[in-house]
This record gives structure tokens, C-alpha cells and sequence, in this order.
């Protein structure tokens, strides 16, 4: 069985489309969506096409979108579309009133193998995303991340949205957050002078049962190696202290944003419910699979591709203005994730 064919799969679908938002902006409308058949964008279009939307999905791996999105290829209101994003897209006329760029590189691996790709994904795959955007007089979302706010300076418990903390520029590392910067630069030039309507959802650390293969996040391999039955590696002290996000609710913050958000504007995507360290993280995870949590020095490779930041926790009032709250709290996330991916496999 696959994650997105389990019971709990399907209620946090129910659950995001019986959501109080404006709907009608949805149904009927053409969404143009990069990185479609990653973490959230799989989820973001089960969704769309539940809701009557017409959705024309972007990705590399021609496979992967036929598996993913196989329940929706014989549908009229959906296509799906081999493209890397790095070039530009021929839309041949074509109009779309939503255009959401959520590909990029965004496991430390990655980082640290494929840097050019990193940087070129969340800059000129962004210029073409918007060009996109600005051709069809679409709203434009860009999914940002909290590593854009660096390092916590000691002056806050919690990152606003005007927060700018301290980012080492000159190292392999810094090709994903700084990149990330310049992206939502482009957000705003674009927004000044085209006039185009953007929005920029920034997203804390996701998790879910449509993680990637490749994914190398801490998370994500705690979250494998728990299903696995294997002990937890931690390759720190586990001091990090970071907000995370299940997977539907990053995607009903996304929903928030781009239906409800104002334009020029930045939001968080996180709950305070969801803030944990990442030795409790791994914690909670070997105490719902029976596993054992174990210190291990990470490689040179790992090591280049981790975060610097000690501590990474959003304020998520302005999303909360607008409505949004989290349906799950961390350990709610943890078990539904832990639970569909063991009966998939």
C-alpha cells in the first residue's frame, strides 16, 4: 500500500479540505506547481484536485510524478509535466491563476554533494517560476525557508518575520539559506517592478509519510530508522532547539497564505507546539517504535551539510492571523507518520 492510499493519509486530506477557507479561489482555477511530487507537494495537490482545481504538476522524474499522482492521470483537470526548473517553461499561451515553486534541494546532503544545484534551483529556478507567474498575471508563492534567518543572535526567542540573523557567507554551507535570501529579493523585485502579486511562505523543518528516499535530514532519518526497527542515530548532543511541521499543517499554512495572505508579505509556518530539541525529537520517536537512541560521530560530507544554528524557533502570529492553527502538535505528527509509513511497508 502506498502513504497516500492509508486511512490516516486520507482523514488529514478530509481534514485540510473541510478547513474555513475561501475555497472558491480554488475551484475552477489553474495552478501551476514546481517540485510537485516532493514532501508537501504531493499532499498540496491531492488537496487542489479534492477541491476542484485544475493543477499542472513539474517535475524531474517522469516515474516517480506517474506514481505519485496516478489517481489523478486519467483526470482532465490534471497534468503532469517533465521539466527541470532550472530552464526556462514554454507555457505556449497558456494561463494559470496560481504559480507555487516548492522545488529545491532541501536535505544537508544535498548541501554538501550538489551545491551549484542548490544555489541555481532557489535562484534561476525561482526567475523562471516568476517569469511564469508574471506572464499569466498569476499569484506567485515561493517557498522559503527558516534557514533564512541564520543565526539566532541571543536577542529573541523566536523569529519574526523581520528577523535577520548572522549567515557565514563564505562557506559551502550557506549556498542554501543565502540563496534562499536572494529568491525572496526576487520575490520583491518582481513585485516592484511588475506589479506582481507574491506572497512567501517560509517553511520550519516538514516531516510526513511522503518523505523522500533521498531525504537526509536529522528527521527524516530518525523517522527511517524507527519504521526500520534500527536505533536512532544522533550525530550531535542533540541541544538543537527547532520548530517542525507536519506535513498537512505546513500544507493548510500554505493554503492560508496563498489564499488569504497579503501580497508582498513573509509568514511562518509554525506552531510553538511543534518546537522540540532534536535529542527529544529523537526520543520521541524511539519510544513509539521500541528503539534505542545512540550517539554517533557524523562523516565530513554530514558534517558540511548541517546547520550551524542552535536554536531555530518561528513566531507563527502572523499565520495565526489569519486563521491558521496546526491540526497536530509534534508528537500528533510523529505518530500519524510513524504509523502510515509501518503499515506501507
Amino acid at each position: 500500500m502506498k502513504a497516500n492510499k492509508h486511512s490516516l493519509y486520507l482523514e488529514d486530506l478530509q481534514k485540510v479540505c473541510k478547513l474555513d477557507l475561501p475555497w472558491d479561489k480554488v475551484a475552477g482555477h489553474a495552478f501551476l506547481i514546481s517540485g510537485a511530487t516532493g514532501l508537501l507537494g504531493s499532499f498540496l495537490v491531492d488537496v487542489l484536485m479534492l477541491k476542484g482545481a485544475k493543477v499542472c504538476a513539474l517535475g524531474r522524474n517522469a516515474s516517480r510524478a506517474a506514481s505519485v499522482f496516478e489517481q489523478w492521470l486519467g483526470s482532465g483537470d490534471f497534468e503532469s509535466v517533465s521539466h527541470d526548473i532550472n530552464l526556462p517553461l514554454d507555457l505556449e499561451g497558456r494561463r494559470f491563476d496560481y504559480v507555487i515553486h516548492l522545488a529545491s534541494n532541501t536535505h544537508p546532503v544535498a548541501y554538501s554533494t550538489e551545491p551549484v544545484s542548490t544555489i541555481t534551483t532557489n535562484i534561476g529556478g525561482t526567475m523562471n517560476m516568476l517569469e511564469a507567474a508574471r506572464l499569466s498575471g498569476a499569484r506567485f508563492a515561493f517557498a522559503s525557508s527558516n534557514e533564512i534567518y541564520g543565526q539566532n543572535r541571543g536577542d529573541c526567542e523566536l523569529f519574526k518575520e523581520d528577523y535577520c540573523g548572522y549567515i557565514d557567507s563564505n562557506t559551502l554551507r550557506a549556498g542554501y539559506p543565502e540563496s534562499k535570501r536572494c529568491g525572496e529579493a526576487l520575490c520583491q523585485a518582481y513585485a516592484r517592478q511588475y506589479g506582481l502579486d507574491v506572497v512567501i511562505p517560509r517553511f520550519t523543518r516538514s516531516f510526513g509519510p511522503t518523505l523522500l528516499s533521498s531525504d537526509t535530514k536529522a528527521a527524516t532519518q530518525f523517522i527511517r530508522n524507527g519504521v526500520d526497527g534500527v536505533d536512532i542515530v544522533l550525530k550531535s548532543e542533540g541541544k538543537q532547539f527547532y520548530s517542525y511541521t507536519y506535513m498537512a499543517d505546513a500544507v493548510s499554512g500554505l493554503l492560508h497564505i496563498i489564499l488569504k495572505g497579503e501580497s508582498g508579505l513573509a509568514y511562518n509556518i509554525a506552531d510553538e507546539s511543534c518546537d522540540v530539541t532534536l535529542r527529544d525529537l529523537a526520543s520521541l520517536i524511539a519510544a513509539e517504535t521500541g528503539t534505542m537512541v545512540i550517539f554517533e560521530l557524523p562523516s565530513e560530507t554530514e558534517k558540511a551539510g548541517f546547520s550551524t544554528a542552535v536554536k531555530a524557533r518561528l513566531d507563527g502570529s502572523r499565520l495565526r492571523a489569519l486563521g491558521w492553527r496546526p491540526l497536530y502538535d509534534i508528537r500528533g505528527g510523529i505518530v500519524r507518520t510513524l504509523q502510515i509509513l509501518r503499515d506501507c511497508r
